[in-house]
């Protein structure tokens, strides 16, 4: 539904670019949210792009909108404004998203850019562009309600309308003591139900769940996702309250890593394929191809070495794309299965044998029910075949042995990689399904060998 919304939207906004029916479109920028305005502008042309931009006019707007662009358009119709109108949006933006985008800029327009921003705005940028890439404190707003402990539930709203409208997250009101340092936490929720002469310090939860500046970005999405929370506190080495990270940014973290992992695990690199020149995409797959083609060669090499087998037995070799198909698929489920549960924190590496063992006995079910499948329809298939029996039994033996041995490796690879901190995503696609095929087809001609009396 959302999705005939937008193509709806997207054609509109062209048919009304092409008539230069300026006020009309004027009007469907007020009422369009600047995320659903960021999928149109995928959809237009280099120049409509710019003229739909320069219709938004308010500078708050258009900030919004570069906070959604996708990074390909955001450096391209920035390349298309003056430094001025640059820096104007800039400092209508929350410093966050700007510290984001500037990282996308040429090191030396985003110094040109911070020069000509106002000072304060300028130095809560820097402050933020200073911390490690990833990090708790590269993305988290500075803006954030921080009132003493001592005040009472009166004073706290009265503050609250008065000195904190302009707030990103005004959810949670975070507790200091005289020195800066958090010391509680609590909701608009319990403050407008308690006394209004009741102080902070009587009421606000005291187990806070808080972050450093250096915490990785995916641990804090892995608390928000823990504890459901709307925002979480960042706190420097001293325990003093320097900045929040708020859940939209939480859901961008997830999102990027979900899909990073999803392209690493093709083999592929972390960037979306739009976002990659021809010479990067091709030398990021290359040596992930070079995995398969190796093991191509060395599956080749065991077929030949059972020559005398396929050449009386020519239709042993109908069977080995089924059985390496199998092994592969059931190999990359389950390497699908724990990189995923690895990434979202479900499985650790003190899970190992519990996780291998479920993955097998898994592979062995699914095997012994497609093997009795497939042995009978080779039997079948080859009924007057004097051999037919025992080749039937060779290729049932080989589909639960391929299946029980590519969901062994899809699964202790993984976890293996993540006991030595290496990314598990890697070990997965070309590398998993490559070293199944080699197995598969060596059990598979082995088996059948020696079940036909080679």
């Amino acid at each position: 539904m959302q999705r005939d919304r937008n193509e709806i939207l997207a054609e509109s906004i062209k048919r009304l670019l092409r008539r230069g029916a300026t006020k009309s479109l004027q009007k469907i920028i007020r009422k369009t949210r600047a995320a659903d305005l960021s999928l149109v502008f995928r959809e237009l042309s280099r120049d409509n792009r710019l003229k739909m931009f320069n219709l938004m006019g308010d500078p708050e707007e258009q900030g919004l909108l570069f906070s959604e662009l996708e990074e390909p358009i955001f450096l391209d119709l920035i390349g298309q404004l003056k430094l001025d109108e640059i820096v104007e949006i800039f400092e209508n933006m929350a410093a966050d998203d700007v510290a984001e985008l500037l990282g996308y800029l040429d090191e030396k327009l985003a110094d040109t850019i911070l020069e000509k921003m106002k000072n304060e705005d300028s130095l809560e940028v820097e402050h933020l562009m200073s911390y490690g890439e990833d990090t708790a404190g590269s993305i988290m707003v500075p803006d954030f309600i921080a009132l003493k402990e001592d005040m009472g539930a009166r004073d706290v709203i009265a503050a609250l309308q008065n000195d904190y409208l302009d707030v990103e997250m005004p959810f949670y009101v975070y507790v200091v003591d005289e020195y800066g340092k958090l010391v509680g936490v609590s909701s608009l929720r319990q403050l407008v139900v308690v006394h209004p002469e009741k102080p902070l310090k009587d009421f606000m939860i005291r187990d806070i769940v808080s972050v450093n500046t250096y915490t990785d970005c995916e641990k804090v999405a892995e608390l928000v996702a823990r504890y459901d929370f709307l925002a979480v506190p960042v706190v420097d080495d001293d325990n003093r309250l320097v900045g929040i990270v708020t859940v939209d940014d939480v859901i961008d973290i997830i999102s990027e890593e979900a899909t990073g992992d999803i392209l690493k695990m093709a083999g592929v690199g972390e960037d979306y394929v739009e976002t990659q020149t021809i010479f990067r995409g091709t030398r990021i797959r290359l040596p992930w191809l070079f995995t398969s083609c190796l093991g191509g060669l060395v599956a080749s090499l065991i077929i030949s070495g059972f020559h005398e087998s396929l050449s009386k037995f020519a239709y042993l070799a109908v069977y080995i794309p089924v059985i390496t198909g199998m092994g592969g698929n059931i190999g990359i489920q389950s390497s699908t299965v724990v990189v995923r549960g690895i990434a979202t924190g479900k499985i650790n590496a003190k899970d190992l044998w519990a996780v291998v063992a479920k993955e097998i006995s898994i592979g062995l079910i699914l095997g012994v029910i497609y093997g009795l499948l497939i042995g009978a329809v080779a039997k079948i298939r080859y009924m007057e075949e004097p051999l037919s029996l025992k080749f039937a039994f060779a290729v049932s033996l080989a589909v639960v042995v391929s299946m029980s041995v590519a969901a062994l490796m899809g699964s202790l690879v993984p976890m293996l990689f993540q006991k030595v901190n290496i990314d598990p995503a890697v070990a997965t696609g070309p590398f998993v399904t490559t070293s199944v095929d080699v197995v598969s087809v060596f059990s598979y001609l082995t088996i059948a060998t020696l079940f036909l009396g080679f």
